[in-house]
């Protein structure tokens, strides 16, 4: 009697499971699952195929939302899925360059400079450090030391994700949603307003000619500044030796996405959101940060004009989020929704 029961109650459980299924289940999972094959293969093919820049783009940001689709909520989907962002903002960022002459005819160059004399009082800053730190056709201990600083930034941000993830996860979402909107915003600029970098436009000459702009109408009364080095990279031939070469490549994917500097951005947006997990987080944070800004601007990477606008950009990102929720709340509702279909 027991036995029979039993076995109308599981048949029972699983016809009301079977009716719990939404037919609409096998079309969600399958545009989702193709959505996120698309926003690994299109962006890799892209040149190969000459698909257009907005196609790549629309294929690169589509990956995150088909993730979160195709699986629950879990710290490990979490991870993967700000990958993901990551990946779409790589792709994107890089997507003007592809067409180098294009993009050149739309760079601005001369503006950072001009902005950079009036914070350095009439000299650039970058000019300033290098004049009082730096040995000319010589790579010192404090060149290898900035540039490391400047190179751990390509993981210093998500490390500071991993650990609220980790330790704090209540705040992940929050933390992981405004870092992932600042580089987007960042990279929206970027595509709007093509900056070059010091170190380009001191290679260019750019920067000999606004010093003698300068000296001729008496702004500059000193002799000329010599030209800006490009220390990271010196060092960077030193340290690596051969192997420099590649990943100067692998990470050089558009030179003229200088303004604002995300380096400084998201490196003080991680300092924020470290110090409201904890006092010593936050120290941390900070101090990598204000090194970061230092060399930043000493190694030629950067104009502090960059920084300033990292810095307001991380203002807008904290200020705005309030603004915005609806319509990230209205967002992330759809998707779980159709995160509930696709695993009903």
């Amino acid at each position: 009697m027991t036995g029979a029961y039993t076995r109308r109650a599981l048949r029972s459980s699983f016809r009301r499971r079977r009716r719990s299924r939404s037919p609409l289940k096998p079309v969600v999972r399958a545009a989702a699952v193709a959505a996120l094959a698309s926003a690994v293969a299109i962006p890799v093919l892209r040149r190969r195929l000459r698909i257009p820049a907005s196609v790549s783009a629309v294929a690169a940001g589509s990956g995150p939302a088909a993730l979160a689709v195709l699986l629950p909520r879990s710290k490990a989907r979490d991870a993967v899925l700000f990958g993901l962002q990551m990946w779409a903002f790589t792709v994107i960022h890089e997507l003007p360059y592809d067409d180098p002459d294009r993009l050149r005819r739309r760079l601005h160059v001369r503006y950072p400079i001009r902005v950079d004399r009036v914070l350095g009082l009439g000299e650039l800053p970058s000019v300033r450090l290098q004049r009082a730190f730096a040995r000319p056709g010589e790579v010192t201990v404090r060149d290898r030391v900035l540039s490391m600083v400047h190179w751990a930034w390509f993981i210093e941000p998500h490390l500071a994700l991993t650990w609220l993830l980790v330790r704090r996860n209540a705040r992940f979402a929050r933390a992981a949603t405004q870092m992932a909107v600042a580089y987007d915003l960042g990279c929206a600029i970027y595509w709007g307003l093509p900056t070059a970098p010091p170190w380009w436009a001191a290679q260019e000459g750019y920067m000999d000619e606004e010093e003698e702009g300068s000296a001729n109408a008496g702004i500059v009364a000193e002799a000329k500044a010599p030209r800006l080095r490009r220390v990271m990279v010196e060092a960077g031939e030193e340290t690596w030796g051969r192997a420099w070469p590649a990943l100067y490549e692998s990470l050089g994917g558009n030179p003229w996405a200088a303004m604002p500097s995300l380096h400084f951005a998201t490196s003080a947006l991680a300092a924020i959101l470290l110090a409201e997990s904890g006092p010593l987080a936050g120290a941390a944070g900070w101090s990598y940060a204000l090194a970061l800004a230092f060399a930043l601007v000493y190694l030629g990477e950067h104009y502090a004009a960059d920084l300033v606008a990292g810095a307001l950009l991380v203002l807008a990102v904290r200020r705005g989020q309030p603004l915005v929720a609806p319509v990230t709340r209205q967002a992330s509702s759809i998707i779980q929704r159709l995160e509930r279909v696709a695993n009903s």
